[in-house]
């Protein structure tokens, strides 16, 4: 074979880079060591991955799964270069689901799908992702990297996370434990999480190209604002597992509500019984200026708005009265700024906003 179009094929020349591989499981090695709790049994670059959890305080322990993504906020971050606080979002997907069970967080594995892989990128990825597990107390114990050549451009990736927890059977939350004049605690959210990013986009971008897309980004957020619009719509997402998990009576709460997407009106029914509506007083909470500049620079309407994103409130909890100012505390201890939304009343299911 004497010309260059004769040279074997080999798995380097069809786009699949076995070193920088290897190079990035070296970088994200101690990263991952520093989720582990003592209930984690193998090390990373097993087959699978082992964990023996301590049950020693459940009666009859039930074991609780989730998984999510980031959505396109992946896209945001390849326009912006920023990869290092992205995976906080997944671990935040992920576990913030989990515990609407009541559930504790035990473990989470991770997903990274990516055109080309660089090992700075997975370095920077994993970081955010054990930084988020270590925020929510849990162990990132495994976790797949996925190189796909001409599926995927250089830079661009994908993240998906899974997560296990466990709770008590006598204590799962539930819409079945929800009764007529329970209180609606709001836990503050500054930013979108991971969700409505393809309607942000739209706002902020429309269809301009990519070099026009990063000038808008990198420039200030809004007039006055010390931020670029990038460095806000990536503000990574709070981690509200680890407050709900540590609430010192979880008697008092009859079930929780993660606002990703479809906002306040698609998530909250999800945590009602069928027969009971809530009432959400917008006037209880104030909407982050992001949401308001997503809004204006998009012409959208205030039903669309909610429909689409948290506006603010991140995650709900459906109380008994007589525990809403010990939990509000709580959370407040814990930096979580809250909000009284409303209550549970018997007017046929759904969510009234007003």
């Amino acid at each position: 074979m004497d010309n260059e179009s004769e040279k074997p094929l080999t798995y380097a020349s069809a786009g699949v880079d076995i070193q920088a591989g290897e190079m990035a499981v070296s970088r994200i090695r101690s990263k991952v060591r520093a989720t582990y709790s003592d209930e984690v049994v193998s090390d990373i670059g097993g087959f699978a991955s082992m964990f023996a959890p301590n049950l020693s305080g459940y009666r009859e322990p039930v074991f609780v799964s989730s998984t999510d993504g980031v959505g396109t906020k992946a896209m945001v971050a390849t326009w912006a270069g920023i990869y290092d606080s992205i995976g906080i979002d997944l671990v935040a997907m992920c576990v913030d689901d989990l515990v609407c069970t009541g559930a504790r967080p035990l473990f989470m594995l991770d997903y990274i799908s990516i055109g080309k892989l660089d090992p700075d990128q997975i370095e920077k990825l994993v970081k955010g992702i054990a930084d988020g597990c270590i925020m929510a107390d849990t162990s990132l114990v495994g976790g797949e990297m996925a190189e796909h050549p001409g599926v995927m451009g250089k830079g661009d990736f994908d993240l998906a996370g899974f997560a296990v927890g466990v709770v008590d059977r006598a204590k799962v939350w539930g819409a079945n434990r929800v009764r007529e004049g329970n209180r609606l605690i709001g836990l503050a959210s500054p930013n979108l999480r991971s969700n409505g990013f393809s309607l942000a986009r739209a706002s902020f971008f429309g269809r301009s190209p990519a070099d026009e897309i990063r000038k808008r980004g990198d420039e200030p957020a809004w007039s006055g604002c010390p931020r670029s619009l990038f460095e806000v719509l990536l503000e990574p997402s709070v981690i509200y597992s680890h407050a709900i998990s540590s609430i010192p009576d979880k008697n008092l709460v009859s079930s929780c509500a993660h606002i990703t997407g479809g906002g306040i009106p698609g998530n909250l029914p999800r945590s009602l019984p069928n027969e009971l509506s809530a009432t959400i007083n917008v006037s209880t909470f104030e909407v982050p200026r992001i949401f308001r500049e997503i809004q204006v620079q998009g012409g959208i309407s205030d039903d669309e708005m909610f429909r689409v994103f948290n506006m603010g409130v991140g995650m709900i909890l459906v109380v008994e009265p007589d525990g809403e100012t010990a939990i509000r505390s709580h959370m407040e201890n814990c930096s979580i700024p809250t909000f009284s939304l409303g209550a549970i009343d018997g007017h046929g299911g759904g969510v009234n906003i007003v």
